[in-house]
């Protein structure tokens, strides 16, 4: 099934198990499926009476997406989707996380927050050799964008490399291992190596309680620190601008951009945004952290015209509400005002989905703000918040490729988060049993 916005009746359920289905002044939620050709159209019987702008074919079904049409038949043999190489763009900051449990002082020493996401400046210039020395670490390759991308490929399995990633990295031994890990977690990673910059960290702060035999067993809140480094270096010109590039670029069907990413090339998002757009495919954004919302305001509402699925959590919510004038706190107005926002594709309505860590995600579409309770989880269980939104949305995304409804796209989501948190960083098991 899809996310229909518009009328759907049922006229017919045969027992045979296809479907016949009208659809009146529809736009596609999720559309990630094969476009017909007119050989195609005319075995459907769609000839000069369909008067929609586009045929497509899915897993059991087959959408005409506006206007009328003569026939709309679903279960017919021979037409299925399947989910093919490079259906999702994902475009960010690689980088290599750094984890480990530390203690208040040390977040105090530089200023962290719990449950916050910073950009390193010159004050954290000893933060990543004291976290090394000082603590046990553990390093996992990351990155929000990567993250999420990595998690929707792990949640879809086969094929691989349904999962395109472009970000930058430097040519040294760190930079080998994204690369490895990339192709570990079968991503199709496109990196922008430069020699300039070394490969970018993200020191991954965790504190809570770490009595456990296990020193990443009972733990709370976690405090990131990236120092971009390599990640910084992305440059439109020298490598989204390729034709080899830019060809894996028109491929996709659905985008995903976390917000860091604006703080590096503002002009590489909104070159992906435009054609996402203009082509009337989906792009999803991450608030990712309050300082966005804050200091690159500008940037920021640049892009928020093209984006037709908005991520984020509440204290990002809260920010972005603040930075926008909302005046007010109640994160389901907040969700249907950012939902209102000016939008520059109108085929298609913009979705907002606001996690809360353990309290219901709030979802807002323009007909309706909803609330969906997360999965249930003891606090002993929780080993590491860190990647809990990437995973969240990597889930998400997942089903949203399938074409299943929004309803199961968050259910997606929540699953996915809740199989990230009980590891340490954004790690999963060989096999989701996702049902």
């Amino acid at each position: 099934m899809h996310v229909w916005l518009g009328e759907t009746r049922l006229i017919q359920a045969p027992p045979d198990g296809a479907r016949t289905v009208a659809h009146t002044n529809l736009q596609c939620f999720c559309h990630p499926m094969q476009e017909l050709d007119d050989k195609q159209r005319g075995h459907l019987g769609l000839d000069d009476g369909h008067e929609g702008d586009a045929v497509a074919v899915g897993a059991d079904q087959v959408v005409v997406r506006g206007g009328q049409h003569r026939r709309h038949v679903l279960g017919l043999p021979g037409l299925q989707l399947r989910l093919q190489q490079n259906l999702l763009f994902g475009m960010g900051n690689p980088l290599l996380d750094i984890c480990a449990i530390v203690d208040k002082d040390f977040l105090d020493k530089y200023g962290l927050k719990t449950n916050d996401q910073i950009l390193a400046d010159e004050k954290h210039k000893e933060l990543f050799d004291e976290l090394v020395k000082k603590f046990k670490v553990e390093y996992h390759a990351g990155g929000s964008a990567q993250n999420s991308v990595k998690v929707a490929q792990w949640m879809i399995q086969q094929p691989h490399k349904v999962a395109t990633f472009f970000g930058c990295i430097g040519r040294d031994k760190f930079g080998d291992l994204l690369k490895k890990k990339a192709e570990e977690a079968h991503v199709d990673a496109h990196y922008y190596e430069q020699s300039e910059q070394p490969t970018g960290t993200c020191a991954a702060c965790i504190t809570g309680d770490n009595r456990s035999a296990n020193p990443f067993k009972k733990i709370g809140l976690r405090s990131l620190v990236a120092n971009l480094a390599a990640a910084n270096c992305y440059k439109k010109e020298r490598h989204l601008d390729h034709k080899e590039n830019w060809q894996l670029v028109e491929k996709a069907k659905v985008y995903y951009i976390a917000g860091f990413f604006i703080t590096v090339s503002t002009e590489s998002i909104l070159k992906v945004a435009t054609h996402v757009s203009e082509n009337n495919k989906i792009l999803g954004l991450n608030l990712s952290a309050p300082f966005i919302s804050q200091f690159f305001k500008e940037d920021l509402m640049k892009i928020f015209p093209y984006v037709d699925i908005l991520f984020g959590n509440e204290t990002e919510a809260a920010t972005f509400a603040r930075e926008q004038g909302f005046e007010t706190e109640d994160i389901k107005e907040i969700a249907k005002k950012v939902q209102s926002l000016p939008k520059e594709n109108k085929k298609r309505q913009r979705i907002i989905v606001f996690t809360q860590g353990k309290d219901d995600t709030i979802v807002a579409t323009a007909d309706h703000v909803t609330a969906y309770p997360v999965l249930d989880i003891k606090q002993d269980d929780i080993v590491d918040t860190n990647g809990a939104g990437d995973a969240f949305v990597g889930g998400f995304l997942s089903q949203l490729l399938y074409g299943h409804p929004l309803e199961e796209c968050i259910r997606g989501g929540h699953y996915a988060a809740n199989v990230i948190i009980r590891r340490s960083g954004c790690t999963f098991p060989e096999t989701p049993d996702f049902h």
